[in-house]
């Protein structure tokens, strides 16, 4: 499976993410981006985005990766980096593992139907743990939510340092990338 392609066709995604992620995220670069992106919403039908409604998950996945091509790549990192921030997050923790732990529970909560995919975290040392992102969403997305958790709940002094560690990557065709996380 490619990055920006649905593991399944009836898979959606809550509309508040979509919002979300154009509006608080997006309008953090610029209005021209924020723009641009209710652009590639309404190439893809979604004209007047609906927190209560769900979209399918290919559909935003196309104006995705739009976003992506048209906007520069690092755009995806800083989305990704800022959604912990902007987005409903689970926050009933203070520790890193937790924190990167909560990124499943998040993407579960805005994602439904059929195979979905999934973040698993598993702590390998004191400050260091690998997440595996099995999901059809670019790796510099993830790559910039997983720093931003890890960020937001690492102490102030604390260097976070990400690397792709696995042995399959989504930008090969694969569905799952692995990262080793260090804070």
């Amino acid at each position: 499976m490619a990055t920006y392609e649905a593991f399944d066709q009836g898979v959606e995604v809550n509309g508040q993410t979509i919002l979300t992620i154009v509006e608080k995220a997006m309008g953090r670069f610029s209005e021209a981006y924020q723009q641009r992106a209710l652009q590639a919403l309404a190439a893809e039908g979604i004209t007047d985005p609906d927190p209560e409604e769900w979209y399918p998950q290919q559909t935003w996945l196309n104006a995705f990766e739009t976003i992506a091509e048209e906007l520069q790549p690092h755009v995806l990192d800083r989305l990704g980096e800022q959604l912990p921030t902007v987005a409903t997050w689970p926050n009933d923790f203070d520790s890193v593992p937790e924190g990167l732990q909560s990124i499943n529970i998040a993407y579960q909560q805005n994602h439904r139907g059929g195979d979905i995919g999934y973040y698993e975290f598993e702590q390998t040392e004191d400050r260091a743990g690998e997440l595996t992102c099995y999901n059809p969403y670019p790796c510099p997305f993830d790559r910039g939510l997983i720093r931003g958790v890890a960020r937001q709940y690492a102490s102030v002094d604390a260097f976070v340092f990400i690397e792709e560690t696995g042995d399959t990557c989504r930008r090969d065709g694969d569905d799952t990338c692995t990262y080793t996380v260090y804070w």
